[in-house]
């Protein structure tokens, strides 16, 4: 039996014993938050209904212990036909080696095995996610729900919710309820809105917390805030209509943005706070001391990108306040790569890359700027950036970051290679966005993130390329096919033709990303 797992684990063995059977009355032993966890996995792998501790007369059952050996979220796992042990460092490796028995099963003639092997097994990086834009659609509870059942199961560990953008503002907030009332009905394309309640995000977070997920709350700004003068008009500055704001709704429609009026385009840049008057700090005050309160995780994102409407030396000065504002709030601030300008920042300021593989203009120099700060988390836009087409002939996604990203494309890059200067210690981890322009439904969201976000999550999981002999785009390729049985039970509506292009060799793709 093929051991083919996604994300590859550090090291993994076949053994000569027998495979391990599923008997109707196969007892799973260990804490009640593991034992149900394997219960409704097996459950929902097999139809088989296991029992607790306690059945199944002596028989060879599945064990779990938490040791607190080794390394956060690790575990080892050993398999044969005396039983199925898994030993974890924490709860949350306990849940990432359920995540790998999944995986493993399969079905002969005679019921469900799995295999008889031993896996030692720890993650690269301690920040793996995926962002949900929320803003320029609006997804239901139940979708975000379904996007953390996808992400846990490639044992990512954070979801980054972007909450604000020109398109609308989508969390109610008691100190500032103008935002949900006046600016949470538009969408892209003058799609319908939405927004989440206090209990909705509440709701949110108690599923993200079930499957060791954290989520990350993001409230862009200074730009990207077109619905905030919506709500509150005082607090805006004009929109600044550039050429390239022009061009973009030549391109795409969705006509100019004006003050005052919900915005449905697509163009970015074009908005900014009146970043020097006290009611803006105000506002901040009130929106992230609210959002802090709401949140348990240890991130706040203030977002930061694309302030193109605002003056270089105001917009340093305004993020530098943003980050301390969000630190004495108790939260470790989160900004886009672009804050790295800013020389006031706080200490603790982690930036998220969203550069190129291969840094252009300078990008590099902002984001080497968080290394004695808090990190950086990588996002380079032509290697996860899921929004981007996966094929040159795909109905959703765009193809501003250098054309389609095909899955091999999504493989061929290395963390440790992307900024010049950083080392891996300064790395968080990787983070694959998925912007919501063309995305309206959760079919949307599979189509455009499966088969790629199983790429960055072997990149924030797995050991580095060129250490692990596994760690190959032809390895991978025939990983990551062996997971259609396991999304199509799932439901997941994956894009079947990029999982499937035979053309989509390293060669060809990867347009010489690697260096």
């Amino acid at each position: 039996m093929n051991l083919e797992l996604v994300p590859v684990p550090r090291a993994v063995a076949e053994t000569e014993g027998a495979p391990f059977r599923l008997h109707p009355d196969t007892p799973v032993l260990g804490d009640a938050r593991s034992v149900a966890d394997v219960v409704a996995c097996i459950a929902r792998r097999t139809g088989l209904d296991l029992p607790a501790a306690g059945s199944g007369a002596g028989r060879p059952g599945i064990r779990i212990e938490i040791t607190a050996d080794g390394v956060p979220e690790g575990y080892r796992l050993s398999m044969d036909d005396g039983g199925v042990r898994v030993r974890a460092h924490d709860a949350a490796g306990a849940f990432y080696a359920v995540r790998t028995l999944e995986q493993l099963l399969r079905a002969d003639a005679a019921g469900w095995v799995l295999p008889a092997a031993e896996i030692d097994d720890a993650p690269r990086f301690a920040y793996r996610g995926m962002m949900l834009d929320v803003a320029r659609h609006f997804f239901p509870v139940d979708t975000v729900v379904a996007v953390l059942d996808r992400a846990a199961s490639l044992k990512l560990n954070h979801l980054h919710l972007h909450l604000s953008d020109d398109q609308g503002w989508r969390l109610a907030l008691r100190e500032r309820p103008a935002l949900t009332a006046r600016a949470s009905a538009s969408a892209v394309g003058g799609d319908a809105g939405g927004f989440y309640s206090r209990e909705d995000y509440r709701t949110i977070i108690a599923a993200a917390a079930d499957r060791h997920i954290v989520i990350v709350p993001e409230i862009d700004v200074p730009g990207h805030t077109h619905a905030v003068g919506v709500a509150y008009p005082e607090l805006a500055a004009d929109p600044v209509i550039s050429d390239d704001v022009r061009e973009t709704v030549t391109a795409f429609g969705g006509g100019l943005p004006r003050a005052g009026e919900p915005y449905t385009g697509l163009a970015v840049g074009f908005s900014s706070l009146r970043i020097d008057d006290r009611a803006t700090d105000d506002f901040l005050a009130d929106v992230f001391g609210e959002l802090a309160g709401l949140t348990p995780g240890p991130y706040l994102h203030f977002g930061g990108d694309e302030a193109l409407g605002t003056d270089p030396v105001e917009y340093a000065a305004f993020v530098a306040r943003a980050s301390t504002l969000i630190a004495d709030l108790g939260k470790i601030p989160v900004a886009w790569h672009e804050a790295g300008a800013a020389s006031d920042l706080h200490p603790d300021t982690v930036g998220q890359y969203w550069g190129f593989v291969r840094p252009r203009d300078g990008a590099d120099d902002l984001a080497r700027a968080f290394a004695p700060r808090g990190g950086v988390i990588l996002s380079p836009a032509d290697a996860v950036y899921l929004d981007m087409k996966p094929r040159d002939d795909a109905a959703l996604g765009l193809t501003w970051a250098d054309g389609a990203t095909s899955l091999a494309r999504a493989y061929a890059w290395e963390p440790a290679d992307v900024v010049p200067g950083l080392n891996e210690a300064d790395v968080l981890g990787v983070e694959a966005p998925l912007w919501t322009e063309t995305v309206r439904t959760l079919a949307d969201i599979d189509a455009l993130a499966f088969p790629r976000l199983a790429a960055a999550a072997e990149a924030a999981w797995s050991p580095a390329t060129g250490v692990h002999p596994d760690r190959t785009w032809d390895s991978f390729r025939a990983r990551v096919r062996a997971l259609r049985p396991l999304w199509d039970a799932a439901g997941i509506a994956y894009d079947a033709a990029t999982l499937d292009d035979a053309s989509a060799d390293e060669g060809d793709e990867t347009r010489g990303l690697r260096p």
